[in-house]
């Protein structure tokens, strides 16, 4: 029988455990042990346990960071908090890209989560070793200046698919063998918070524009293991997400590539 003070030893005793456990976890999804400091200076910080990086923008630069490591296929997932003052053409990102650092990216392969200015919408590309112009886009059911939420890209030799708090919302299949180009070589991944004509007027009254990242662990296979880079390729939608996915594309999903025969790229036939 187990009397009241060796039930507060036990008590202590879980307490202690579980804090150690959180600190195990915690240090293991520390941002330096993935991730580096890319470009921006003084317009990046991450806080001394490593848990949460902000990037700044003003008018006159942003920043970014990137990971130490070049993969070939995984799992890779991040949580993103957009700047929340409103405006458009700032352009807060994660993305795996097979480009160089700081050089003119020319024909390459890219997998894009891009926000298009801070009123909710996502673009989603895909450049396949080409210049991209594959964008689907989301006016999301949340409002991703306020929270934290989950943004993963699955990537293995049969698919791609993005993720927004474990829905999928977007399947870029390998039809290779239809004679249509598939990310192959190693990427790396980056995030980064800049600005874009393209995606809107920044209102530059708002400034500065703080996007917040968390959660930098992810499950992936390092370049460096060549061909063993296969663990993932049998990842396959669970019950109910395949039809979860044409759900929330039916509600959400503003602009697809493959809706129109002038933008419309060889895949969409087989990308259904």
């Amino acid at each position: 029988m187990i009397n009241s003070s060796m039930a507060i030893r036990i008590m202590v005793m879980l307490v202690f455990v579980s804090f150690f456990l959180m600190q195990e976890i915690l240090a293991q999804n520390s941002f330096h042990n993935y991730y580096n400091y890319l470009w921006g200076s003084d317009h990046f910080s991450v806080d001394p346990q490593g848990t949460q990086v902000q990037l700044l923008m003003d008018k006159s630069y942003g920043a970014g960071f990137r990971s130490k490591l070049e993969y070939r296929s995984g799992l890779f997932h991040i949580r993103m908090k957009i700047p929340e003052r409103k405006t458009g053409g700032i352009v807060t990102s994660f993305y795996l890209t097979s480009a160089p650092d700081n050089q003119d990216p020319g024909n390459h392969y890219e997998l894009d989560f891009e926000f298009l200015g801070t009123n909710g919408t996502v673009q989603t590309n895909v450049y396949n070793n080409d210049g991209g112009h594959r964008e689907q886009s989301f006016n999301l059911w949340f409002n991703p200046s306020e929270d934290f939420h989950t943004y993963e890209i699955l990537w293995n030799s049969h698919q791609i698919v993005f993720l927004v708090d474990y829905i999928p919302i977007r399947v870029f299949n390998n039809n290779y063998a239809h004679g249509i180009d598939y990310p192959s070589k190693p990427m790396h991944i980056e995030a980064s918070v800049w600005n874009a004509d393209w995606s809107g007027t920044v209102d530059w009254s708002q400034a500065p524009f703080i996007a917040r990242f968390q959660d930098f662990g992810f499950k992936a296979c390092p370049a460096s293991l060549g061909p063993r880079c296969n663990r993932l390729n049998y990842w396959q939608f669970g019950n109910g997400q395949l039809q979860k996915m044409k759900q929330y594309r039916r509600l959400y999903m503003t602009y697809d590539y493959c809706a129109q025969p002038y933008t419309a790229k060889p895949e969409c036939a087989f990308n259904k």
